[in-house]
């Protein structure tokens, strides 16, 4: 598997997409997130997405040029349009407009319908950590993609709606991010990239029957994701079914609905903003933050474990690891990929 340098990839990247009419600013800040996700690990979030995201643009169902829509506002909520604009663009710009009405009343909401894939949660958290701002977030999957069966289902019913949570501290943020299914749809089609068994407790077939085969997720008759939690999964389909009735009610757009098409292409999403500072004030918060993450890390640990690791730190270490050593992207990833620069007369990287 061919294994790159990050900035390289990230250049690569950003040529693609400028390649395929988005303007140089933009495309940076998507070839960062893809990219970025490939360094925290999160494969399914990463370069695997240019593909998708470039054959939307190229058939008309994401607009280069989009601009991002206020439907409502007041001092405290902006809920807005993404008119199909790249999910990561209009993401930002949202988050820039929500940063002052934190900054200024405490708390500020938005919401994005029509907005393109937003990639990995955890990023956002991370940019408002740095600007000690804390965050709740979620999406669905504008009314497609539902490949998460309720406990004792064998059809699919909601999408796999992701939640992230970002608490900063005067050190790393503690940062929660994940599906509400027993693996994001990414993570499976990473897996049936490489050709390679799904592990167990993942999926069901369309008899409901556990399976190991990621294809039963592409191919008819369609599988289906679990929820999150093994014996006790009906706690993660209720979490990701109140996220999927917010993301769609708040934002104006869908919640996951059959008149949809399975193959999803962008989210409806929330995002709640909070400042500590309007609150109690950031030397409470921090002193309590830091003092409860320091705990927690000198727990004793259990025979085998190295070291107790926070929400946030798995990313971390792979982040360092792969700056290091340079990040890996699956045969099939690749080969698509290169299909898709081949097209666009991009010049790939060796």
């Amino acid at each position: 598997m061919p294994t790159f340098p990050a900035a390289r990839l990230m250049a690569f990247t950003q040529s693609l997409f400028e390649a395929a009419g988005v303007s140089a600013a933009d495309a940076a800040i998507v070839a960062h997130s893809l990219v970025d996700a490939n360094l925290c690990g999160h494969d399914s979030h990463g370069v695997i997405r240019i593909p998708q995201y470039l054959e939307a643009l190229k058939n008309g169902t994401y607009r280069a040029d989009a601009v991002l829509s206020v439907i409502h506002e007041t001092p405290a909520i902006l809920a807005a349009d993404g008119n199909w604009g790249l999910g990561q663009v209009q993401t930002y710009r949202l988050l820039e407009r929500l940063i002052p009405k934190a900054q200024t009343l405490g708390v500020a909401a938005g919401t994005l319908r029509n907005c393109g894939h937003t990639g990995r949660l955890g990023e956002y958290a991370e940019f408002l950590a740095q600007r000690h701002l804390a965050l709740i977030a979620a999406v669905n999957s504008h009314g497609a993609g539902r490949r998460v069966a309720p406990p004792g289902g064998r059809e699919g019913r909601i999408s796999t709606n992701p939640l992230c949570i970002g608490v900063p501290t005067s050190h790393e943020p503690v940062v929660m991010d994940f599906g509400t299914s027993a693996a994001a749809e990414g993570k499976v089609r990473v897996q049936f990239q490489k050709k390679q068994p799904t592990p167990e407790g993942w999926l069901i077939d369309h008899e409901g029957r556990p399976t190991t085969d990621p294809a039963v997720l592409y191919t008819e008759p369609r599988g289906s994701i679990l929820p999150f939690g093994g014996p006790q999964a009906y706690k993660g389909f209720a979490l990701g079914l109140v996220i999927d009735l917010l993301c769609g009610g708040l934002s104006g757009g869908p919640c996951s609905n059959p008149n949809y098409p399975m193959t999803g292409h962008g989210n409806a999403a929330i995002f709640v903003v909070f400042n500590p500072a309007l609150f109690c004030g950031f030397d409470h918060f921090f002193k309590e933050t830091d003092a409860l993450t320091a705990y927690v890390r000198t727990c004793p640990t259990a025979p085998g474990v190295e070291r107790i690791t926070l929400p946030g730190d798995p990313e971390r270490l792979t982040k360092e690891k792969r700056l290091a050593e340079g990040i890996t992207i699956a045969e099939g990833t690749w080969e698509l990929i290169t299909q898709t620069a081949k097209q666009l007369q991009v010049a790939w990287p060796e």
